[in-house]
C-alpha cells in the first residue's frame, strides 16, 4: 500500500518543516501547497499555523484556500488543523477583533487567568480526551497525555459536542476539537515527541482510508 499523500497548507506563518517531517515520520507523503489548484490527488489536508491569527486568515482568503478548507470539511474529508489553524476555523477572535473562517460556531478569546498563570500558556500540559472513541485519540490515555502548547488565546465552541480534548490552565479550556473526519488541536503535536507523533499517525490512518480526489 502506498503512503497516503497529505497536503500541508503554507500560509506563510507556519512551521512547515516540523509538520512535514512529523508526517513523513509516521509514513505519509506530505505535499506543501500554496493555492487551491495544488490541492489534488491527496488523501488529507493539514492547516498549521503560528503567530497572528489575522495574518493566517488573510493569507487563506487571499489565495482562495479559505474556500478549499470549508468545502473539504463540509465533504467530511480527512482534515487536521494545528494551533492557529484551529483558531481560524471559528467565527471570531478577540485577537484584533477579526472574523475567522466560520466553519464552526464559536469564538476565540484571550486567557483570563489569575496573575500566577503566565500568558502565553507555554510548555507541557496534560490533555484529557473526552471523545475517547475518536480515531485521533487511538492508543492515547483518556485520562491524560502531555502535549506542548504555545498560545495566548483559546477556542470556545458553541457546541460542547465538538470538544475532543480539554486542558486545565487555571481553568479548563478546549485543547482539541473533532467532528467526523475533521480534527484540530490547540497544542503542537510536532513539538510533543512520541505522543505528538501518535496524533499524526492516527490522522494519517484516517487519511489512508479516504478516497483520493
Amino acid at each position: 500500500m502506498s503512503a497516503p499523500k497529505i497536503a500541508v497548507i503554507d500560509n506563510g506563518i507556519c512551521n512547515l518543516r516540523s509538520v512535514t517531517k512529523a508526517l513523513e515520520a509516521v509514513g505519509s507523503t506530505p505535499v506543501v501547497v500554496h493555492e487551491p489548484g495544488e490541492v489534488k490527488n491527496v488523501e488529507g489536508l493539514v492547516l498549521p499555523g503560528v503567530g497572528a491569527l489575522r495574518d493566517c486568515v488573510a493569507a487563506l482568503r487571499s489565495t482562495g484556500l479559505d474556500r478549499t478548507v470549508r468545502s473539504w470539511i463540509e465533504e467530511d474529508r480527512p482534515f487536521l488543523a494545528v494551533c492557529l489553524g484551529m483558531q481560524a476555523l471559528f467565527e471570531s477572535s478577540e485577537e484584533g477583533n477579526i472574523s475567522g473562517l466560520g466553519v464552526f460556531r464559536g469564538k476565540v478569546i484571550r486567557f483570563r487567568r489569575p496573575p500566577e498563570y503566565k500568558i502565553p500558556h507555554m510548555g507541557w500540559n496534560s490533555v484529557r480526551f473526552v471523545q475517547p472513541e475518536s480515531p485521533l485519540a487511538a492508543g492515547l490515555s483518556r485520562e491524560g497525555e502531555s502535549f506542548y502548547f504555545v498560545h495566548s488565546f483559546h477556542c470556545v465552541p458553541e457546541d460542547p459536542g465538538l470538544v475532543l480534548a480539554e486542558c486545565d490552565y487555571g481553568g479548563v479550556f478546549t485543547a482539541a476539537i473533532g467532528r467526523g473526519r475533521c480534527f484540530a488541536t490547540q497544542f503542537h503535536p510536532e513539538k510533543s515527541q512520541a505522543k505528538g507523533l501518535a496524533i499524526y499517525r492516527n490522522f494519517v490512518g484516517v487519511a489512508a482510508g479516504a478516497t483520493v480526489r
